[in-house]
Parts: structure tokens; sequence; C-alpha cells
């Protein structure tokens, strides 16, 4: 009779877990069908972020509870800042918004914390589509077209803003390579440097690869574009005869200061919650990122847009995150001087 009593009870339990279970899911179901999701972006639509993002609003949905409508928004000003500080503080903490920010905040948080007023820390990787190098390209006509010549010659680089990558990474050449740089800021996004390129209003920009093999193929390949410098931890294929911006000095702990600012190149075009977000969302959006990057379309649509898929687990991109705020202060600091 006691045994079949603890049977019983142990059979309602399993029952009521089960219960429990399909609850839960109906509940994630119901909540992402009514609220969607929203994808902010800190820049213009155009360049690789608003690819990425719109690829993961048609193809993510088949994977979350309720396939929820996904809404990609554009929050543009100071190379991400503005809409990186909005999110960090004002973001909905339900698993209702997620980002897809520069891979530098967590430097922008080291190098510049009167600007970077958030804690990466406090913040959830979802996953990474891939990593990303940025892409130093000249135009054809430019008066300095390799690196030697760019020793002895001006050239003119457009940039976004002094919060950017697009002026940071330059910056840090001209000063610590002996690069001869102009830099001009004030362009909205990278879109319009690499107009302001093409039109020979400018004579270099720096912008991920990523974006320039999707949206400029045919002028890399004929010429009138030549990528000349990259940032990263180590040369892509695609660019294997192009040098590291670390490859350029000789200097270790110059050196040191250039491949602590292409750290961020692990990190690439990856998708982040903001702070608090319950941990049962968190992996919720993780398995349905995971599920995502090895779905056939969509890989196949990615190859049809020309973006690299190359993928990272969110848990992985948040050691990279992390790794880059342990950075030795006294290199923080080297950096910062570099980037004036």
């Amino acid at each position: 009779m006691r045994y079949a009593f603890r049977a019983l009870l142990a059979g309602s339990c399993i029952m009521a877990a089960g219960t429990l279970s399909a609850a839960a899911q109906q509940s994630d179901a119901e909540f992402y069908k009514a609220k969607g999701l929203k994808i902010m972006l800190g820049h213009p639509p155009g360049g690789s972020y608003d690819l990425y993002a719109r690829l993961a609003a048609e193809f993510l949905p088949k994977y979350l509870p309720g396939s929820p409508t996904i809404i990609v928004e554009s929050k543009p000003g100071g190379g991400g800042v503005v809409a990186a500080a909005y999110f960090y503080a004002q973001a909905p903490r339900d698993g209702s918004m997620l980002s897809l920010f520069p891979e530098t905040i967590a430097h922008t948080q080291l190098l510049e914390p009167e600007v970077g007023k958030w804690k990466v820390q406090e913040m959830t990787y979802i996953g990474s589509f891939a990593p990303v190098n940025t892409a130093y390209v000249v135009r054809k006509g430019a008066p300095a077209r390799t690196v030697d010549e760019m020793k002895k010659q001006v050239n003119i680089v457009g940039c976004s803003g002094v919060n950017s990558q697009s002026y940071q990474l330059p910056a840090m050449l001209k000063n610590l390579a002996g690069l001869k740089f102009n830099l001009v800021c004030g362009y909205p996004g990278g879109t319009d440097t690499l107009l302001a390129l093409s039109r020979g209003e400018v004579d270099l920009v720096s912008s991920a690869w990523n974006s320039l093999r999707a949206t400029h193929k045919p002028a890399i390949d004929s010429g009138e574009m030549i990528p000349v410098i990259q940032s990263g931890l180590r040369r892509i294929p695609e660019l294997r005869d192009v040098p590291l911006m670390q490859e350029l000095v000789t200097d270790p702990k110059t050196k040191q200061i250039l491949e602590f600012a292409s750290a961020g190149s692990a990190i690439g075009r990856a998708l982040l919650a903001p702070p608090q977000v319950p941990a049962e969302r968190i992996a919720i959006l993780r398995e349905a990122f995971d599920k995502m990057v090895k779905d056939p379309d969509f890989l196949a649509a990615a190859e049809k847009r020309g973006l690299e898929i190359d993928p990272t687990p969110g848990a992985e991109v948040q050691k990279y995150s992390l790794q880059i705020l342990d950075t030795p202060s006294d290199l923080v600091q080297a950096a910062t001087a570099a980037m004036k």
C-alpha cells in the first residue's frame, strides 16, 4: 500500500512537472507572439550591422516560441554610442529587445569611460554571426596607396566620429606607425564614408570587411578600391596578403597596444541582450540563434547576400568580451593616448 502511494505520488509529480514545463513554453510563446522582438542598431541602414540584423529578422522567428515578428530599428549617432547608451539604460529587460552593436563597445567602456556609459559585463551575448576584421581601403587615385607611401605622403581619411573605430584605429596607426593620415570626421556612417571615397572626397576609409565584400565587391575586384591594411588577431583568407596593423610596427609594447585594439574582431557581428534579462529567456534566445545559423535556408540566404557566416555561441563571445575588460590598466592608458 505504501509502495503504491509513493508510486502514485511520483507519477503525480512527473505529470505536474510536465504541466509546468508545457505552461512555461506556452507562456514564452504567448509573450513573443504578443510583444515581438526588436533588434536595435547604432548605425544607419545599408552596412553590415543592418544586413546581419535583417537576415536574423527573417530567419530567427522560425526558432523562437510564438514565431514573433522581428523589427530592425536604427538609432544612429556617435559611431553607435547613442544607441549603446540607450540600450544599456532603457531597453526592456524581458528579452523583447536585442542589439547588434560595434565589436568595440568594451574598448569604448575602457578607453573612454565618459562616453561609454555602460557595463558590457552586465549585458549578455546571444551569439556571433561571424568575426570581423576591419579593412583599410584606398581609392585607386589616392596620393599614397601602399604602407611605405603612407609614411611619406598624406591621405585624407574619412570617419564618422571620434568615438567610432573609423577614427580610433586610423588615429592609432597615425600615432604609433607613423602613417600620415589627415582624419576628417562628420560622416553619418560607413555607407557615407564609402560614398565619399568613391567620389574622391577622401582617400582612405576603414570598414568591416564583412560589409565591404558584400556591398562593394565590383569596386574591389576592379581595383577601384584597394585593401592595404587590416585589423584583427589573424589575417583572414580573402586578405592573406594584406598586413595586420600590429605587423606594421616592431616595438613589442606597440604591438600589444594594436593587438588590444584589434581584440574585438573575435566578437564580430553579434547579437547582445541588455542587463537583467531572465536566464530562461537568454537560454531560449541562444538556443534559437544556434539553430538558426545551421539552417540551410539561412546559410543560402547569407551566401546570396554576400554575408560571411562563421558563428560563435553566445557563451564563448561573452568570454572574449570579458578578456578585453580584463586588459591591464597600463595597456589601456597607452591605447587611450594613442587615439588622441
